[in-house]
């Protein structure tokens, strides 16, 4: 049976009428893998097993599907590398809190997709393993840090995978490969024994092929963790009834006109354009509003994640954990320099010292201080704009995938695609980003790309987001649509 065309709501479907089984399912994700991953190069590690633990409870939601881990998630035994050599023979003897989760409801983890080290980068070329490739054009970057999980469920190596979001991590990769990326609001899914990158920022979620995947695996990982105090004190659920709604009457949509400047690219503003449009057939009410702290996002952003990033990265000294280097050394600190400079990627070092900085006391007012006021202001922006509208839509990304190396040398160039993403994360507030058509690339090759919408509402008012997303995707094709040469 051929199970790539199916989402998971369709395969548990088929499960349970018994026209299939847990273990042909996959043992064919497994065939997909063995067929394609050499294309594109997604996986760390793969079960090979089928079932790698057995779940203590009756919750048999998932029937042993198999989803596809980023490698930054801790599962017992199961290498965790977080694409660094730092940790190149970690074996965490824990399990993070929504892996646990997953398990028990019958989750069959695939085990490790492949990262930018430690979640630091934009587009996948910065793993210490190897350099992912987009589906959609096996030459150009499938963004990142989670570019590898969204090459693997567009290409249908794994009909979902879970991943974290930070600043744009998901939502970038899910737009440039044509999926649904998902992310709650901060503090619904706990973080626990998720390897840290930027603790008020990072938000374990999915890639999924469908809106209603991404809502099943939400209702599983989502509640309150006694081991980690960034999680909400009770569960959310979503109410079934949402799904059959058909259209977005009574809905009050906006869009900001500070994520149409001029650095978007003319055949990504078309598309977007074109689906705010399809929200107007659907009896959407729309409206253009300003986000005035918006320029000062990306700023506010690239001080903020850093130096929490360096706080979190002072622990891979070579003693607590990570690898030690045999150089030799006559004092702690000429230890740890020998052990950060030999095991450490570029971006990482280069994250660890800026903003190293920006906590010194001699700066910690002028910048990191005046970083979370700005953050504040952000905040403030997206209250005041909730008041009026019930949602936010706008582009992911300005650019579609660009080529593989094409920008890695101008990180500036780098942070400023992330200006679509940034304020939301800041702001704590759920999205979704959903495929809504494709855009031509600007080089010779004319290839035609990815390119998602995303969608923002209130924070804590995922169940709006679910509604307004599906009723969307229900009105298009574009999530049905696969990559060229992987459709077998």
């Amino acid at each position: 049976m051929n199970f790539k065309d199916l989402s998971l709501e369709q395969l548990l479907e088929e499960i349970k009428s018994g026209k299939t089984s847990s273990e042909e399912v996959f043992k064919y994700f497994l065939d997909r893998i063995e067929k394609y991953d050499s294309k594109i190069n997604s996986y760390n590690f793969v079960n090979k097993n089928w079932l790698n633990k057995i779940a203590d409870t009756d919750e048999n939601l998932l029937l042993w599907l198999p989803i596809a881990i980023k490698d930054i998630f801790c599962e017992i035994w199961i290498p965790t590398t977080c694409a660094s050599n730092m940790l190149r023979d970690f074996n965490p003897p824990y399990d993070a809190t929504v892996i646990h989760r997953l398990k028990n409801a019958w989750m069959s983890s695939l085990w490790k997709v492949n990262m930018d080290e430690f979640a630091m980068w934009s587009t996948s070329e910065s793993s210490a393993l190897n350099t992912t490739k987009n589906p959609w054009g096996t030459d150009r970057i499938p963004w990142g840090s989670s570019g590898w999980s969204a090459a693997a469920v567009a290409a249908w190596l794994a009909p979902a995978a879970l991943w974290t979001d930070t600043g744009w991590s998901i939502r970038q990769p899910a737009s440039m490969c044509g999926i649904v990326w998902f992310k709650p609001s901060y503090g619904r899914n706990p973080r626990y024994w998720v390897m840290a990158m930027a603790s008020s920022l990072d938000c374990p979620w999915t890639l999924t092929k469908t809106v209603k995947d991404s809502a099943l695996l939400y209702e599983i990982m989502n509640g309150y963790d006694e081991k980690e105090n960034t999680s909400l004190p009770w569960k959310d659920t979503i109410n079934p009834k949402i799904w059959e709604t058909k259209d977005l009457k009574w809905i009050k949509i906006w869009v900001p006109k500070e994520y149409f400047e001029e650095w978007l690219d003319l055949w990504v503003k078309t598309r977007i354009n074109e689906a705010i449009q399809k929200m107007k057939d659907l009896w959407a009410e729309i409206k253009e509003i300003s986000l005035p702290m918006t320029k000062y996002a990306i700023a506010t952003y690239y001080i903020i994640m850093p130096a929490e990033v360096s706080t979190n990265l002072s622990r891979y000294d070579g003693i607590r954990f990570g690898h030690n280097s045999e150089e030799s050394y006559e004092s702690t600190d000429e230890l740890f320099m020998n052990n950060r400079e030999e095991w450490f990627w570029d971006e990482a070092k280069r994250r660890i010292v800026l903003w190293s900085y920006v906590l010194s006391a001699w700066y910690y007012d002028a910048y990191f201080k005046k970083a979370t006021q700005i953050r504040t202001l952000i905040i403030q922006d997206f209250k005041k704009a909730f008041e009026q509208v019930d949602a936010i839509v706008s582009p992911v990304s300005p650019n579609v995938a660009w080529k593989i190396w094409e920008k890695i040398d101008d990180p500036i160039k780098m942070y400023l695609s992330d200006a679509y993403t940034i304020p939301a994360s800041l702001a704590w507030l759920p999205g979704i980003s959903v495929p809504c058509g494709f855009a031509e690339s600007e080089d010779s090759d004319k290839e035609l790309l990815p390119v998602g919408i995303q969608i923002l509402t209130p924070r804590l008012e995922e169940e709006r987001l679910f509604e307004i997303a599906h009723i969307y995707e229900q009105a298009t094709n574009f999530a049905k649509i696969t990559p060229k040469g992987y459709e077998d």
